[in-house]
């Protein structure tokens, strides 16, 4: 068969436009071919194709110079489709148009295609044509029970009556195509418009939005199909917004969980979504983040796998029974006695769940990975199944995740992968139970997943940040990974002294070598379990805050990667350079007696050393924060406590802080305003300092840090089609909104954070559709907290936002709490999504009485418990009918679906 390709993209000198064939399977490579043109602007390609009838290709086109330099390329998520339904078709001339990123581009996610539409897409049928002429549109707009039809002037179409309409199939998601057949037109020339058709009443139909189309049909010959792909169908309708419910996996409670939430209590909290009219229910990570065994691995952020699963979450009901009566009761006693307590108790939890996984492993394990299924999701698993399983059970068996202590395996091993992988083999036994809880996790997630479409419901996942340094990602890869430093955030409104979460950063040399092929699995991965995800901290992909590994706390920090300031271009904005006095910790007498008062002398006979000039240096043994850590490790009392603190701040009391790559460079130190060295600078060299400050975080990298994030997010919002959020608060520079809104991807929007410097509290009539509003986070006080935080900022917006006269109550009543929400879902947001505590805010009957027991965490808090649990079970959650006609009446009138 010879295919000949055409399409108008005008050029400059020296680029070429190349022909890519999607092969279909994940990892391969397109196959490349360069087009040819005569005058740059209209480019060909003939190929020829041995190709079965039933059968078509997906293809795109990108812009190249030279041999492989990419400068652009269309839009991948929803490429370019030619079927092939008929076996006598000789020849075909396809007509392309160039796809660019939609602005809807969000309609064609399977959030929206495959939770709220749901058509099923349908093969264009063989036909008897002689000749054919084959239109293709798009046409995202069209909601679940719409179809398209074709009508238009020539009695083969309809003659303009919807009723005997050209039939056309959705061959592609939101892509209709339809055969005429060119023998049937009366005439040369053809106008025709397309017609939405409402399938469960077809009188009910929308026609589309414009002049009438025309096409002058071209010679076709016998055995010849000549393919038109058109732009855009338009129709007035409304935007499609939502509204849903983020709740952690673990905090979910039902009467038959087991202290904890699982995924079956996951399949229950999606019947309440979907009862009460939400449609989106939004979770924390859900990856396993196991390292010692102990409370400290609560924290979902710090995962071990970017795969597996935590095995927290397997629903034990849906396991076959243990045999043994008596130990059935046992941990019958044992559920009933943990799903009792208020919180979760993650060490007995965790504990009492993996022992009963290792019984029903020892009775069944031998028959469940002998089946058909166990197989095929071993070979889909498979690349990062077995190191994981090697992982676990070296850290067990060496009784620490950190594997430089490990007497051997220091990074996985490639060749031992067979012997890990062949049930025969002693290698394969030690790691076949981490094979077998991974195989029940992942069916039991895809199978709430499955349930979740079934309802309507987009299930939303979370993609931490980071990885834990000692977890099995870092010791199967280390090449993409920097374990010198320590990612982190700069201070903003949850904690002064920035955040040190810890993780290794990236090496994003290495990862965009090979087109950031670790990141693209871990979305593919992700895309089996969500239809929608939040890009944790996107900042992190423009730069991350990265702190030097002897730090404790996140001033130290600098951008990475970042354009550091030579002394040079320092000293050009008139500010004199005193690389010891900017970069070195400023101690003085002075300085100890605001800092210490009565410990002064203390500290400064214990601690430090003279210098020069009335200046002290830290003594050797606690010249950095992880010695003083150290030095101060078991000592819990205010005093030490404060102490320690008071040692820190010394430490990161500089003005500058060398480049971590590059001695030559430096960077202002973040928030040094509020520490001495500003303070006892001259009045016009704070003044030089602040220009300088703000022309590096707010000007200097803008374009730099574009580019960073265009060299790899275009890469991981392509490699799926779920709907992509982002959580972009905190020190947001210009360009990430210039990214965020060239990709399409929906912004994250609070009320009490407002990005619009010049407001206390955000406008929510201002809110962009291409975004997710919420009132809190697991990061941030509940609505009822942040009510009850701040007597003065709550007046005001009591008085200014919510126009409300006379003293604000408190605590915050379920009235008000509704007037709030009710203001929150009439936004123009397309996802209104809000935490269950707040939800449960509007019924003074249904939330707990202790407001402060709802949090989930504290981010000035490194150490914290994530604990949470709701308070009410979901059984009884969905019989609490005054409630759920509360939301349900909110969600009406707010006109979200």
């Amino acid at each position: 068969m010879n295919i000949l390709l055409n399409i108008a993209y005008n050029t400059a000198f020296g680029e070429e436009l190349v022909l890519n064939i999607i092969n279909g399977k994940e990892g391969d490579a397109a196959t490349t071919y360069r087009m040819s043109t005569s005058d740059g602007k209209i480019w060909t390609y003939s190929l020829k194709l041995d190709a079965k009838a039933g059968t078509h290709i997906d293809y795109y086109y990108c812009v190249v110079r030279g041999e492989d330099n990419v400068l652009r390329k269309e839009w991948t998520v929803a490429p370019h489709r030619l079927e092939f339904n008929n076996k006598d078709i000789e020849r075909i001339v396809v007509y392309d148009r160039w796809i660019n990123i939609p602005d809807n581009s969000y309609l064609y996610s399977s959030a929206f295609t495959d939770c709220i539409k749901r058509r099923k897409l349908s093969v264009l049928p063989p036909n008897d044509n002689v000749a054919t002429l084959r239109l293709k549109v798009r046409a995202p707009q069209l909601r679940g029970n719409e179809r398209l039809v074709l009508v238009g002037n020539d009695v083969s179409l309809g003659a303009w009556d919807v009723f005997r309409s050209q039939q056309m199939f959705e061959h592609s998601y939101n892509e209709w195509v339809a055969d005429v057949d060119v023998t049937k037109l009366s005439g040369k020339r053809i106008e025709f418009k397309f017609v939405a058709v409402d399938v469960t009443d077809s009188g009910n139909m929308l026609w589309e939005d414009r002049y009438n189309r025309v096409i002058y049909v071209p010679e076709v010959t016998e055995g010849e199909v000549v393919v038109h792909e058109l732009d855009d169908a338009f129709f007035p309708i409304y935007n499609i917004r939502c509204a849903g419910t983020q709740v952690p996996v673990f905090s979910l409670r039902s009467r038959s969980s087991f202290g904890v939430g699982d995924f079956g209590d996951l399949k229950k909290m999606i019947d309440w979504v979907a009862y009460t009219k939400q449609r989106v229910l939004q979770v924390l990570p859900i990856n396993d983040s196991t390292i010692t065994h102990t409370w400290t691995d609560s924290y979902p952020y710090s995962c071990i796998s970017i795969f597996a699963l935590h095995p927290q979450y397997a629903d034990l009901n849906a396991l076959p029974q243990i045999a043994d009566k008596a130990e059935r009761e046992r941990f019958e006693a044992l559920r009933q006695e943990l799903n009792a307590l208020p919180q979760i108790d993650y060490e007995r939890v965790n504990n009492a769940k993996t022992e009963y996984l290792h019984i029903i492993y020892e009775q069944e394990g031998k028959e469940i990975m002998a089946s058909d299924k166990f197989k095929a999701f071993f070979k889909e698993a498979e690349s990062w199944l077995v190191p994981y399983g090697q992982y676990c059970y070296l850290r067990d068996k060496y009784g620490t995740a950190d594997f430089s202590k490990w007497p051997d395996h220091h990074s996985f091993d490639e060749s031992e992968r067979r012997s890990l992988s062949v049930q025969r083999n002693a290698a394969y036994k030690n790691v076949a139970f981490y094979y077998f809880v991974q195989f029940i996790l992942n069916s039991q997630m895809a199978d709430a997943h499955d349930y979740a479409r079934s309802k309507g419901v987009i299930l939303k996942g979370d993609i931490p940040i980071g990885v834990n340094r000692y977890g099995c990602d870092v010791w199967q890869e280390p090449r993409y990974f920097n374990l010198n430093g320590q990612a982190g955030a700069p201070p903003d409104d949850f904690s002064v002294n920035g955040q040190n979460w810890g993780f290794p950063t990236y090496n994003w040399d290495e990862m965009i070598k090979d087109d950031c092929r670790w990141w693209v699995r871990r979305f593919s991965n992700m895309a089996k379990f969500f239809d929608a995800y939040r890009i944790d901290h996107v900042l992190g992909f423009f730069r991350i805050w990265e702190i030097p590994y002897n730090a404790v706390h996140g001033l130290l920090g600098q951008f990475s990667p970042a354009l550091g300031m030579t002394r040079d271009e320092i000293e050009a904005y008139g500010l004199h350079f005193q690389e010891e006095l900017f970069t070195e910790p400023f101690i003085t007498d002075w300085v100890l007696e605001r800092m210490f008062g009565e410990r002064a002398a203390m500290v400064r006979d214990t601690y430090l050393e003279p210098s020069h000039d009335g200046r002290y240096r830290m003594k050797p043994e606690y010249d950095t924060q992880r010695k003083v850590e150290a030095a101060f490790d078991g000592k819990t009392d205010k005093a030490d406590t404060d102490l320690r603190d008071g040692l820190y701040a010394l430490i990161s009391d500089v003005l500058f802080v060398r480049d971590h790559r590059d001695p030559n460079k430096f960077h202002p130190r973040i928030s040094v305003q509020f520490d001495y060295i500003y303070e006892s600078l001259y009045d016009s060299d704070k003044f030089l300092f602040n220009k300088i400050y703000n022309d590096y975080y707010y000007r200097r990298n803008n374009q730099f840090w574009y580019r960073e994030a265009m060299n790899k997010l275009p890469k991981l919002v392509e490699a799926t089609r779920m709907l992509v959020c982002a959580e972009d608060l905190g020190m947001v520079p210009d360009c990430v909104s210039w990214v965020m809104n060239e990709l399409k991807i929906l912004s994250l929007e609070l009320q009490s954070m407002p990005k619009d410097p010049n407001v206390r509290f955000g406008v929510l009539s201002r809110n962009p559709y291409r975004s997710v509003c919420t009132i809190s986070s697991h990061d941030t006080p509940t609505l009822r907290q942040w009510w009850d935080e701040d007597t003065s900022r709550t007046q005001d917006y009591y008085n200014n936002v919510l126009q409300k006269y006379g003293a604000a109550p408190h605590p915050l009543p379920g009235w008000l709490a509704r007037d709030i929400i009710s203001r929150h879902l009439l936004c123009p947001s397309m996802l209104c999504i809000l935490t269950v505590q707040d939800w449960f805010a509007v019924d003074e009957n249904i939330r707990l009485a202790d407001a402060d027991a709802e949090r989930i965490n504290i981010p000035s808090n490194p150490r914290h418990y994530w604990r949470y649990r709701m308070h009410i079970c979901i059984e009884d959650l969905m019989e609490a009918h005054d409630f759920n006609q509360n939301i349900t009446d909110l969600i009406k009138e707010s006109g979200r679906m």
